[in-house]
């Protein structure tokens, strides 16, 4: 059974900004006016989801950012939703109060406060039978996650904590950590959850990249490498460890620049080419891409003329 590490459990010495109070579909996918502004302006920031969203189609990353296309959630996304909230307020009851127990009875109430802020949420069940049916299966993921580690034993440093800087080119990196732990002598670990599939070797890359991109970010804002990077599948009871140094972030960094450069020649040029592969099955833009006979909409017009940030 794997463990978390213990003595994870101070409050950062840095200045720290939490929006624990925001709803989490669109914490974690930062898909608000106030990050890109109107249909057709540059994009203003970049998020770990829409790196992801151009590395991979960068059709994809049209739809979502310069369109700005609706997405109504899944329930896939739903459940991944209501796990990370259960889990971010499960830290809230005293150290003894966190338990398997605990964090089913908090399952429902949470649904209905997500559900009532979010109506597209509701929508996804036509009864109750399906909805007990997905309550249970966000059940069995919060199971998987007291498999992996014990939180009475663990007092969170921040959790759902808000993340920005801005790189030299005028770039601003920006993501919510689910949690960020940290013992007395200033040892960081990035803890993100995951309701998915454990990726096979060969992805692990790929699944790294989020926590690298955080990782970089604190590095930048605070001059600390945190020690340990850490992906909890909790539905498959396995977690993902990484310890970054310099080289790395130094590359991720390298690496974050570069695709900003070419998200600037794709949006100079209106080249946003999709890149076929698997995971066009799930694509929610199917209909609209020319792989699969389909027509993008036309290019929103730009309402503001400015130039985005340089890439360096």
């Amino acid at each position: 059974m794997l463990r978390a590490s213990a003595g994870f459990a101070s409050a950062p010495p840095f200045p720290v900004r939490n929006v624990g109070a925001l709803a989490y579909g669109c914490a974690v996918d930062l898909q608000t006016p106030a990050d890109f502004g109107p249909a057709g302006d540059p994009p203003r920031a970049l998020s770990p989801s829409r790196a992801a969203d151009f590395m991979t189609c960068p059709l994809l990353y049209r739809f979502r950012v310069i369109d700005r296309l609706p997405e109504p959630p899944t329930t896939a996304t739903a459940r991944g939703t209501l796990v990370h909230a259960v889990l971010e307020r499960l830290f809230d009851h005293p150290a003894a109060g966190r338990t398997p127990a605990a964090a089913r009875e908090m399952l429902v109430p949470e649904w209905e406060r997500l559900a009532e802020a979010e109506p597209g949420l509701a929508a996804l069940f036509s009864d109750d039978s399906e909805r007990d049916r997905f309550v249970a299966e966000a059940a069995a993921a919060l199971d998987g996650y007291f498999t992996l580690e014990d939180p009475k034993r663990l007092e969170p440093a921040q959790r759902e904590w808000y993340v920005e800087t801005e790189l030299e080119s005028g770039l601003r990196l920006r993501g919510y950590i689910d949690r960020l732990d940290m013992t007395r002598a200033g040892d960081i670990r990035i803890v993100d959850y995951k309701t998915g599939r454990v990726p096979r070797e060969a992805f692990e890359a790929s699944a790294l990249f989020q926590m690298k991109f955080y990782a970089l970010v604190i590095w930048r804002t605070q001059g600390v490498i945190p020690r340990l990077l850490q992906l909890m599948y909790l539905s498959d009871g396995e977690v993902l460890r990484y310890s970054p140094d310099e080289a790395d972030l130094r590359a991720t960094q390298r690496k974050l620049e570069a695709l900003w450069q070419a998200i600037e020649r794709a949006r100079l040029t209106g080249d946003w080419r999709p890149r076929p592969s698997r995971l066009c099955d799930w694509c929610r833009h199917k209909e609209l891409c020319p792989e699969f006979g389909g027509t993008p909409p036309p290019l929103p017009e730009r309402r503001d003329a400015a130039p985005s940030p340089a890439p360096a």
